[in-house]
């Protein structure tokens, strides 16, 4: 076989070559031969050389084929399918569990109540490709859009409290990105902006992502101010108001854009008050399809921080256990399956 091919790196050559044999220990030995030009390939190596017959080997040299010459999409992101192997950092399991927060970038945890990058950073990555819109209406500390940013996505953040919104602006504009993004941040209620108008684009034509991240409730007072969901009085007015953010969002979702909910449950007159479900159940009952529901740990809060032994007797002397979970209810806007080849 010709190794000035093999000594070029024309790695679709070598492939096609290998193609054109007719003998499995033939293909092994040439497979095994040129490993080392298809160390990006391990994963297609390893299936031909424990092959037990041609044609289960020519299989797996097609896809290799297909990872070197093509990319496929599922219309949405970025993942090529072809490359599937690839993708070690994305994860697809439905418990999320995670040592630490990221402190990469811009990260830092000064805000009370702010999620951990990985989330948004996993959200981002499945369900948008680079330069799509994101939106985030309960910013914060804006998590979501130093993510955007890192990941070269266009975002949009809303918050009632310009305190936060001044700082958490700061971080934003100060954090690089590799990509020509655009960052719209806003002081406004969520429960009735019109997001669309605040983008300040006529020819603006949907996010593909929005990820909700409320108050959990009254857990943790965020302001003084009587709109900010976590002065809600009760359950059913926190649902309510959240079910107006969530329409909010659907409305300036793209047709199959993504809308998840961060979300956890607490205890309340020694009840449990499933926000979670109860959240979900919302965003159902206004036409959204829920995708997946994904459940990531936390080991400590700071309100708990430091008092692990206390919670640990009042879950004894209370019969109830210890919030180590919350929720991310993943929905669509509408099911369309597409797949995209290049």
């Amino acid at each position: 076989m010709n190794r000035e091919k093999t000594e070029a790196g024309n790695l679709e050559h070598i492939v096609r070559e290998i193609l054109s044999l007719q003998n499995l220990d033939e293909i092994k030995e040439e497979v095994a031969g040129n490993a080392i030009f298809f160390a990006d390939n391990g994963y297609f190596v390893e299936k031909i050389l424990q092959s037990n017959g041609i044609e289960r080997a020519k299989y797996y040299l097609d896809r290799l084929m297909d990872s070197v010459t093509s990319v496929k999409t599922n219309g949405v992101n970025d993942i090529n399918l072809n490359r599937w192997m690839d993708y070690n950092d994305i994860l697809t399991d439905s418990l999320w569990n995670f040592d630490k927060r990221d402190r990469s970038g811009n990260h830092l945890g000064w805000y009370w109540g702010n999620f951990v990058p990985q989330i948004p950073r996993q959200l981002i990555l499945r369900y948008t490709r680079k330069s799509d819109w994101v939106l985030d209406p309960f910013m914060g500390s804006g998590t979501t859009l130093i993510e955007c940013k890192m990941q070269g996505r266009n975002g949009m953040g809303i918050d009632l409290n310009m305190d936060i919104v001044t700082r958490a602006k700061e971080r934003i504009d100060s954090q690089k990105s590799s990509e020509d993004v655009q960052m719209i941040v806003e002081c406004a209620d969520s429960t009735s902006s019109d997001f669309s108008q605040l983008t300040g684009k006529n020819d603006f034509t949907g996010f593909q992502l929005a990820i909700l991240h409320p108050p959990y409730h009254d857990i943790i007072k965020f302001s003084g101010d009587s709109l900010d969901l976590s002065n809600t009085p009760d359950t059913v007015s926190f649902i309510a108001s959240l079910r107006k953010v969530i329409m909010n969002s659907k409305l300036v979702l793209r047709p199959d854009g993504i809308l998840a909910i961060v979300i956890g449950d607490k205890y309340s007159d020694s009840k449990l008050e499933p926000l979670g479900f109860l959240a979900m159940n919302a965003a159902m009952e206004e036409g959204l399809t829920l995708k997946s529901i994904v459940v990531k740990n936390y080991d400590s809060t700071r309100g708990k921080r430091n008092q692990e032994n206390l919670w640990r007797y009042r879950s004894l002397a209370g019969g109830f256990y210890i919030f180590k979970h919350e929720y991310i209810f993943i929905f669509q806007n509408s099911a369309v399956k597409r797949i995209r080849k290049k």
